[in-house]
């Protein structure tokens, strides 16, 4: 028999996405299956879907994802969306599923870790400290200050033209009202935000940033969020400045942190190049996946 699907509630709404939920049951109302289906709702974002996909690994190959599938693509045409993503693991099997049901491989992303029990300080320390003619590195704790604020939302057009391969991404719209609730949402549930930025020394301006979020112990790994530089401003080494500080900061503050997390598009050949000369390790990469509606 087929499975049963059934529409959940899904509190998750955010300010800038609502998300529909189903469950898969068998016949006799066992759990089987999964999905998560997120709708962008902020200007620039909202003509494309996320899908997440869950089936117990017994009940694979009997038409539970197939079932699920079917209901959030519904689901998604009818919120008149233009294009449905979907992240895998590479070389799980569900990159495999999603080819078979007309998804197309759209962008591939690398994970890595910068362990903290044993940095190399020295090369850190030496590319915090090396002089940047024109400009000067600033930084904060939590919510912008507001003297920075203007600047720093302009500055996250920086992140505009990041190599996203043909994910469908769309363009983020960003002005003091969001950089503020964003950075609330993470104090809020507990987690630390820094920022590092650069500061243009002629007029004063933000060009550049890179966040980090610890956890609320300060323990584990805490995850980066964010780097770039405003494309005038590119070619001097910022992003590397920057990532160099914020590592550097963050040891001396947290000991008891065990490592540094990011994750950067394969097409990302700058910000793989930051990486590997601060010492990020690869972990595993992820693949996207998209459905045009």
């Amino acid at each position: 028999m087929p499975p049963r699907i059934t529409p959940l509630t899904d509190p998750g709404t955010t300010a800038s996405s609502r998300r529909l939920a189903w469950l898969a049951s068998d016949p006799e109302g066992v759990p089987v299956g999964s999905a998560f289906l997120r709708l962008f709702t902020r200007e620039g974002e909202n003509h494309r879907a996320e899908l997440e996909i869950a089936v117990h690994p017994a009940e694979r190959r009997t038409g539970v994802g197939g079932a699920l599938l079917d209901a959030a693509v519904t689901a998604a045409r009818s919120d008149e969306r233009r294009s449905l993503v979907s992240r895998v693991v590479a070389g799980s099997p569900g990159g495999a599923f999603l080819a078979a049901r007309g998804f197309r491989r759209v962008l591939a992303l690398t994970f890595a870790r910068l362990p903290l029990s044993n940095p190399d300080v020295q090369t850190v320390t030496g590319i915090a400290e090396r002089p940047h003619p024109g400009y000067e590195l600033t930084h904060w704790d939590g919510v912008v200050p507001p003297d920075l604020a203007h600047t720093y939302a302009g500055s996250r057009r920086a992140m505009d033209d990041m190599p996203m391969e043909d994910s469908d991404h769309g363009i983020d719209v960003w002005d003091v009202e969001r950089v503020v609730a964003v950075a609330e949402v993470v104090l809020e549930r507990g987690d630390a935000l820094h920022t590092v930025a650069v500061v243009d020394r002629s007029d004063g301006s933000i060009v550049g940033f890179s966040e980090l979020v610890v956890p609320g112990d300060g323990r584990g790994d805490a995850q980066h969020y964010g780097t770039g530089v405003l494309p005038e401003h590119r070619g001097h080494g910022l992003g590397l400045w920057m990532k160099a500080e914020s590592i550097r900061r963050t040891r001396l503050r947290y000991p008891e942190l065990t490592g540094l997390l990011t994750d950067t598009a394969d097409s990302n050949a700058p910000m793989l190049g930051i990486n590997d000369a601060l010492g990020y390790l690869p972990t595993h990469r992820e693949l996207e996946y998209r459905l045009d509606l």
